[in-house]
């Protein structure tokens, strides 16, 4: 390989090898490319931009999903919330299918280009059925008289979210990896460059959701729902045009038909792994050798799952931000200026401005100063890091059940129990440590995650390591929609109103939230235990030494 860097990368002298052919890359049509003429920030930088724009559109359904589900579809708040989880899990869990495809048959630009033909025809078909549901709803004053949305309504609208899911699943494992491969791992100023791609694209990520949740929960709910999701709809058609027009400038791995897939190689060393355990001796020593690095190879990632599971607790807590935390903001004053009030999904801004505020500090202050504690460059390990997030996650859903408690107590002594609509004389502030906190846990525990299941995976395999991470966010979506739908059947079972009741004044979200900082508890003192007898592989151990 040519030991070339592009320009802004290279010292002068070198500006001669930039257009030697690079190993192991192509362009589009497999012809050879150059450092100079491909990859790079340049490149990189397409992909980014369709990234920002992938996650403004996602949060701009999202964030406001309950909304929608517990106004114009008319379900209760349980039913809504059990649905926002069961979406969520779901867009979260087809990236390990994704992985797998991408890995095996299309490749990652192939599955990018799947990913936004399906986000599309998903955000196309949201805004199509919530205009056809506003349309033929009756006006505001006939309200009591219509039957609410046909049950092909409510299908169509629930097939197009689920599209939305399936684009996740398809984009989310090979977005980043393909912009990270647009940089030379063996050059190294081309490798730094990478390693800031990575916080550069978590930095760029919070800004899109900041606006998203802003701006666009405010035109549904202030201009139209099929107008919020319309402009989804075109803003993901113009990123669409803007990743293609980068085509040219791409470097493609070089397809390597020889070698097998991955999860081929995954599902042959279990078999061998099986087989070694059932007959240990062999009188072949290269086959030994082999039986023995595939076995390792096995095991390895076997010792990532108790982990993985330990973190399951953390993707419930913050699976609430959508759904739960959005429900008890619409109950309080959101007035920030005279006739000016803030949507209630517009709160959820908070969180990601807290990573904007968050990355900075802990990168240049708690980094180095942690890092002379330790004596290791990263202050933290990955583990420590992952830990630190889920202690700060379990502190932000103990303050939202005591700010909860507040406020039932406050529309109590304001006679305000029965009133459904009211507004509870209680400043939106009161809600800012619970988002500002699960916002700080992101920081902490998501990247975290991110890091520790893509480098603790074999190189082969690190989209199903991504993937990993995904999950944890997905089951615990699911986990947290079973628990919501069974303790909602529980808790009305004798026909009081339940936890979950549709006048939140008379529900306990607060007594959920106790549960909830419960099972946080029980799961950050599995993890520690978990953490403290895990060895990291060679690789990390190289990197944090």
């Amino acid at each position: 390989m040519a030991d070339a860097e592009a320009p802004l990368l290279r010292p002068a002298e070198d500006d001669g090898d930039e257009a030697a052919p690079l190993a192991g890359v192509s362009d589009f049509r497999g012809r050879p490319v150059s450092r100079g003429g491909s990859g790079g920030w340049r490149s990189a930088l397409f992909v980014v931009v369709l990234e920002i724009a992938g996650n403004f559109a996602f949060f701009g359904v999202s964030s406001n999903l309950i909304t929608y589900l517990t106004g114009p579809l008319g379900h209760s708040n349980a039913a809504a919330a059990a649905a926002v989880n069961a979406w969520s899990g779901t867009a979260c869990l087809m990236p390990l299918l994704g992985a797998l495809v991408a890995d095996s048959w299309l490749g990652r630009y192939r599955s990018i280009i799947l990913a936004c033909t399906l986000y599309i025809l998903g955000y196309g078909m949201v805004t199509l059925a919530s205009t056809l549901l506003q349309q033929s709803s009756l006006p505001a004053g006939d309200i009591h008289t219509s039957s609410g949305p046909s049950l092909l309504q409510v299908a169509f609208f629930y097939a197009s979210l689920y599209l939305i899911a399936m684009a996740q699943g398809a984009d989310k494992p090979c977005a980043l990896a393909f912009a990270a491969d647009q940089f030379d791992p063996e050059h190294p100023k081309e490798r730094a460059s990478r390693s800031s791609l990575f916080n550069w694209w978590f930095f760029s990520m919070a800004v899109g959701i900041s606006i998203s949740v802003a701006v666009v929960s405010y035109i549904q709910e202030n201009v139209g729902w099929g107008i919020g999701f319309g402009m989804l709809c075109a803003i993901m058609v113009c990123t669409f045009i803007v990743f293609l027009s980068g085509t040219p400038t791409y470097r493609f791995c070089a397809p390597t038909t020889d070698v097998e897939s991955p999860f081929a190689r995954l599902g042959r060393s279990l078999g061998t792994l099986i087989k070694s355990s059932s007959f240990p001796f062999s009188t072949n020593g290269h086959q030994d050798e082999d039986v023995v690095a595939k076995s390792e190879e096995v095991r390895s990632m076997l010792r990532l799952l108790p982990i993985w599971a330990a973190c399951l607790a953390y993707g419930v807590a913050y699976a609430q931000i959508m759904t739960l935390f959005n429900k008890q903001g619409r109950t309080l004053d959101r007035c920030i200026f005279r006739g000016l009030e803030l949507p209630p999904a517009a709160l959820q801004t908070l969180g990601p401005a807290s990573i904007l505020l968050f990355v900075p500090i802990y990168d240049r202050l708690l980094v180095p100063a942690l890092g002379r504690l330790t004596g290791k460059p990263s202050g933290l390990t990955l583990l420590q890091r992952m830990g630190a997030g889920m202690a700060v996650s379990m502190g932000a859903i103990i303050a939202a059940a005591l700010v909860e408690g507040q406020r039932l107590e406050t529309a109590r002594q304001h006679g305000l129990v029965d009133d459904v609509g009211a507004t509870v004389p209680m400043s939106w502030v009161w809600l800012v440590p619970q988002y500002v906190m699960m916002g700080v846990a992101d920081v902490l525990a998501v990247v975290g995650m991110q890091e520790f299941f893509y480098d603790q995976m074999p190189r082969e395999l690190r989209s199903l390591g991504l993937a990993l991470y995904f999950s944890v966010m997905g089951i615990g979506g699911f986990i947290s929609s079973a628990l919501i739908s069974f303790i909602d059947r529980v808790t009305r079972s004798g026909g009081g109103d339940g936890w979950f009741a549709d006048n939140l004044n008379r529900a306990h979200l607060n007594y959920f939230y106790w549960l909830l900082a419960g099972l946080s508890a029980t799961e950050l003192v599995l993890f520690v235990w978990l953490a403290s007898s895990y060895t990291y592989n060679n690789n990390h151990k190289r990197l944090q030494h």
